[in-house]
């Protein structure tokens, strides 16, 4: 099984019904998703993501031989896939850190009014509201 506490890029081989592959685990890459881990594959050339939980039962240490004979091998298209990897994940832009590009909200302008108008009410008619207050309401007669 493998370990990647020990070392920043970690080679082993991955064993699966499919057959066997040397892959890469490097712990400098950004995290992937949760439960997942990112490893180059040799044999596809590319760094895929893989379920964490499914893929480290089937990974396994290389022999020292094999390690050196892997790393001749394989370090040269790892560091290519590794740096367009990076190259794409430089270029995605954490959301959260981007500020707000909507335009500022304009508040609406209240105007306050400090003046006072006195109406002298004296001058003014006023109907009697009450002599017609109710009328029409509750009256069925036909007048």
């Amino acid at each position: 099984m493998y370990n990647t506490a020990k070392k920043q890029v970690w080679y082993g081989e991955l064993r699966t019904p499919r057959g066997t592959s040397i892959v890469v685990h490097d712990n400098r890459l950004p995290d992937a998703s949760p439960g997942r881990i990112y490893l180059f594959n040799v044999s596809r050339n590319t760094i895929g993501e893989y379920v964490e939980d499914i893929v480290k039962v089937n990974l396994h240490e290389l022999e020292p031989q094999q390690l050196t004979a892997a790393k001749a091998e394989h370090e040269a298209a790892w560091l290519a896939a590794r740096a367009e990897f990076m190259a794409k994940h430089e270029a995605h832009i954490e959301l959260s850190s981007v500020p707000d590009s909507a335009p500022a909200s304009k508040a609406k302008k209240v105007e306050v009014v400090d003046e006072i108008i006195d109406v002298d009410d004296s001058e003014m008619e006023f109907e009697d509201a009450d002599a017609d207050f109710g009328a029409g309401i509750g009256d069925d007669s036909d007048d």
